[in-house]
């Protein structure tokens, strides 16, 4: 279903969503950032991140944590993955549908905040202060954006709150986003918690999975994928909901396969013509949902459309959603895609 500009604006920079992200003037801070830690303090505080240029000192775990909106779950999937649930006082990030079990029925349990939304779908300056956090996630730079109507970090800190921008966020640009992307913000938010150990053990875990699929599909032909959202308007042209680049070809290349349109763009998606789609080979389809409770027809849809793509040939296709970016569960994507791409290798 076609969104409003506010909210595709929020899509595309957080795929993120589909984020190793900030820079200073000269070279990826994001990437080479660390917290240091007091040896003196028994509990691991005071611990400091620079994020996206800022310093960001925590002497000790956040209480009241606000979670911005951005088109995303990656940030709020982190929080419960760590078991930090708890800590959440308001959370405007909701899917509706997940990979994993039971996430869906986490976050809708979740408290809001009881905060009347902006033009933007978000939490503006003043409600943002009322709710008295002492961290504030955000998904790319633009939730601090005195422009749209937020309160900046600034603003923020003066009030007693630390901010955060997940990776790739600081130049709102998922497009060179991949999977250690999500072990960073898994990685951060542990070191800001004190949980360093369960972020690890997560992180452990997915890098096991991935690499045991990575081996079954090592010597397999690499299919043409397309990836793209369902029923989603996001340019002008027929096809604006394609995925182009960014963490989904992380995810593709792991599963052992390719994005057939990596090429056509840049960006983190694509607008394409139904011309240029049809004249693609497709050897498989990835349909993301997002708000569209049927996803698979889409799918089929497409196949029927495209008849002469191997993928309509063959009826191949899965439906995935908040794994395919952003977020602590990128293993299940790549599990998913490698299954459908080579079902003879398990």
């Amino acid at each position: 279903m076609p969104m409003n500009r506010p909210t595709a604006v929020a899509l595309a920079a957080a795929l993120c969503l589909l984020t190793a992200a900030c820079d200073d003037s000269s070279s990826d801070v994001g990437s080479r950032a660390e917290s240091t830690e007091s040896a003196a303090a028994g509990t691991g505080y005071p611990v400091t991140l620079d994020n996206c240029g800022q310093k960001q000192t925590f002497e000790k775990a956040p209480s009241r944590v606000v979670v911005m909106n951005g088109a995303s779950v990656a940030e709020v999937s982190t929080l419960l993955a760590l078991g930090l649930g708890d800590r959440i006082v308001a959370n405007q990030q909701k899917y509706g549908m997940s990979e994993v079990a039971g996430r869906t029925e986490a976050i809708k349990k979740l408290p809001t905040g009881d905060v009347r939304l902006n033009d933007a779908y978000d939490i503006p300056r003043e409600s943002m202060i009322g709710l008295r956090p002492d961290l504030v996630l955000s998904v790319t730079t633009y939730g601090f954006d005195q422009k749209n109507g937020f309160a900046t970090r600034e603003q923020l800190r003066k009030a007693g709150a630390n901010t955060y921008v997940s990776p790739q966020g600081c130049h709102d640009d998922p497009s060179k986003m991949t999977i250690t992307d999500s072990y960073r913000l898994l990685r951060d938010m542990g070191k800001i918690f004190g949980v360093g150990d369960r972020a690890e053990k997560l992180i452990a875990a997915s890098e096991k999975n991935i690499a045991a699929v990575a081996n079954k599909v090592r010597d397999e032909k690499k299919p043409k994928v397309m990836v793209l959202f369902s029923n989603m308007s996001m340019g002008s042209n027929d096809f604006s909901s394609v995925v182009a680049n960014g963490i989904v070809n992380d995810i593709l290349a792991k599963a052992g396969g390719t994005n057939a349109f990596e090429d056509t763009a840049r960006t983190t998606f694509a607008d394409l013509s139904k011309e240029k789609v049809a004249a693609t080979d497709v050897d498989a389809l990835v349909v993301i949902g997002y708000n569209d409770p049927d996803p698979a027809a889409y799918a089929k849809k497409l196949l029927k459309e495209f008849p002469q793509w191997p993928a309509a040939e063959n009826n191949t296709y899965v439906t995935l959603s908040d794994s395919m970016y952003l977020g602590p569960s990128n293993d299940l994507a790549v599990e998913r895609v490698a299954k459908m791409l080579h079902p003879d290798a398990f």
